[in-house]
């Protein structure tokens, strides 16, 4: 069952974001919806195994002290797909 959402968003963030879905064949409800699905499958699957070769990789990489994970995120993510 499908119901109506409402958001606030900057004007400029839908117009990039609508032409993005439009560039991929695809609707903006659909990818919003999917990026949900994403984000919140985690927390359905709280057990996941990590792997030999993934727990090997921990602690293989020293951020300095006031690396800010999310604005590295978000700023590649920018980069990559705007």
């Amino acid at each position: 069952m499908n119901t109506k959402l409402t958001l606030t968003i900057e004007k400029t963030v839908i117009d990039r974001a609508k032409k993005y879905a439009r560039d991929k064949n695809n609707s903006l409800s659909d990818i919003v919806e999917n990026y949900l699905k994403v984000i919140t499958k985690k927390q359905d699957n709280p057990d996941i195994e990590i792997t030999p070769l993934i727990k090997s990789l921990k602690g293989s990489f020293k951020a300095p002290q006031d690396f800010d994970y999310k604005k590295e995120l978000s700023r590649g993510l920018s980069e990559k797909y705007l």
